[in-house]
């Protein structure tokens, strides 16, 4: 019985520390933010979903984790760690880069609390606790913790880079997995149009250990999210040491096709910059330090080999009978900024396309490369142009080049903006926001299929203002797009469409 007065206690104090936080009452709000260190650390503002072993992941890096509280209805919850010493090192580090649990910014400070008393028949959190602890300290679990771990067989994680504002190299990745194991081999590569890698641990421990804290983590501020899951693969094969695979055991392998690794100037950005905290806590990610991804960005390494590193790209294969500047600056705009576009006036199916950096122009090359738009496969490149050319005053070019500088258009002005977060290949389901609340499922529906596609499927999300529609192919679904963004529902309320993730 004791345990359960215990934990009613627990959950009482901790509403009381959340009305502090909350209501604005200055007494209590002083008493909140002067907690004096603690292992026990109170989190705040979690998504409704939220599991134990996401919350237990936010400590991980910092050192053990002996016990965790969640109040459900409250979202919140209590993380105790081994010592003070890691809740300090954990609560410092995320003042300066805030935590997320599934895309949510959470909110850590230090509870009242010195330890957590739970009940310990509680037995699932037990359970989870035990399987962590075991992973931790890279023993050997027991047998109803292998169970919880009976994914964790494979020493190989697939890991997919969403999102992938500036280059992300096979370096960078050896430099944020090595902080949880031995990392023996890494091989990259392009599918459907993403970024992704297969990454070979020495033990499954570690890869277990490494997918509980980095998954779906940031690298940069609010770009290059991590996707990780177990590989099928229980070994990787590499042939060459270079930039696309390595093999870690093996220095002795010749570099093959691929370009030498990283640029010198590049990796003494990534290893020595002062500010980078990639170097400075154990297996905590973080926004790189600005010269290291501006390293990254001045294409050094994404680009290497390839002509110029300008924001200009050269889109071919085009439908000329169909292609307007508009509908390029439309599909373009979903990765970047489109500045202007040309259509070339003695080659009508080639264009240029001008983004706001090389950073855009990159992603847009690479989610865009390959797509079918009016019927046709588009081949995108890089262009040695810089800059794209307006006509010359009074001379008309019949309506073939476009200026969109100040364009109210733009998706990615604002620093930091969500949609940073939100951008994904072309796919056949799109998400739609900002409709009015008169709207129903069938004026959507219809409005699609007018587009010249099948709808094969429909969710409103709970608020109605958005929603999720899939179209038979993601032809389709780029050919809506290009049609409906910025749709005028009435009301002077335009529709916006971007490419999801999910499928319904």
């Amino acid at each position: 019985m004791d345990g359960i007065s215990d934990v009613a206690v627990g959950v009482k104090r901790g509403s009381d520390e959340l009305n502090g936080a909350s209501n604005g009452s200055d007494s209590k709000k002083l008493k909140v933010e002067e907690a004096p260190p603690s292992r026990v650390l109170h989190i705040r503002k979690l998504p409704n979903e939220a599991s134990e072993t996401e919350v237990i992941a936010l400590g991980l890096p910092f050192g053990k984790v002996t016990n965790i509280l969640t109040l459900k209805g409250k979202n919140q919850a209590f993380l105790e760690m081994g010592t003070e010493e890691a809740a300090i090192t954990m609560v410092n580090y995320y003042t300066t880069v805030t935590p997320h649990i599934r895309n949510v910014p959470v909110f850590i400070q230090y509870s009242n609390h010195k330890e957590l008393k739970t009940d310990a028949g509680n037995q699932r959190t037990q359970a989870v606790l035990q399987a962590v602890s075991a992973v931790q300290s890279g023993g050997s679990p027991s047998s109803d913790v292998q169970e919880a771990l009976a994914a964790a067989s494979s020493p190989v994680l697939r890991i997919i880079i969403d999102n992938m504002f500036y280059p992300v190299t096979l370096d960078v990745l050896q430099q944020i997995f090595s902080k949880f194991g031995t990392v023996m081999k890494i091989i990259t590569f392009t599918k459907n149009n993403q970024f992704q890698a297969l990454l070979q641990f020495s033990d499954p421990v570690n890869a277990q250990q490494a997918k509980l804290a980095l998954d779906g983590q940031n690298i940069y501020n609010s770009c290059c999210t991590l996707r990780i899951d177990f590989s099928k693969l229980v070994n990787l094969n590499v042939k060459y040491n270079n930039d696309k695979s390595r093999d870690y055991t093996r220095p002795e392998l010749p570099a093959g096709d691929g370009q030498p690794s990283l640029d010198p100037t590049v990796a003494a950005a990534f290893s020595k910059d002062s500010n980078s905290l990639l170097g400075k806590i154990p297996g905590a990610l973080n926004p790189l330090s600005a010269a290291a991804a501006a390293a990254a960005a001045a294409g050094r390494v994404a680009l290497a080999g390839q002509a110029g590193s300008s924001g200009v790209l050269l889109v071919s294969n085009l439908n000329e009978e169909m292609v307007t500047p508009q509908s390029l600056f439309t599909l373009f705009g979903v990765y970047g900024d489109v500045q202007r576009v040309k259509i070339l006036y003695n080659k009508k199916d080639s264009a240029l396309i001008q983004m706001s950096d090389a950073n855009q122009a990159q992603l847009a090359m690479s989610h865009l490369n390959g797509q079918k738009m009016y019927g046709k496969i588009i081949r995108v490149t890089l262009s040695k142009h810089q800059t794209v050319a307006l006509p010359r005053d009074g001379l008309d070019d019949q309506g073939l080049t476009k200026d969109y500088a100040n364009s109210p258009l733009h998706r990615f002005k604002k620093p930091g903006s969500k949609n940073f977060q939100n951008i994904f290949p072309p796919s056949a389901t799109l998400h739609l926001s900002n409709i009015p609340q008169d709207v129903t499922e069938d004026d959507l529906r219809l409005l699609f299929s007018n587009a010249g596609g099948t709808v094969k499927a429909f969710k409103f999300f709970q608020d109605r203002k958005m929603a999720l529609i899939q179209m038979s192919t993601v032809e389709e679904a780029i050919q809506a797009l290009i049609d409906l963004h910025n749709y005028n529902m009435g009301g002077n309320q335009h529709l916006r469409v971007s490419f999801s993730k999910s499928t319904i």
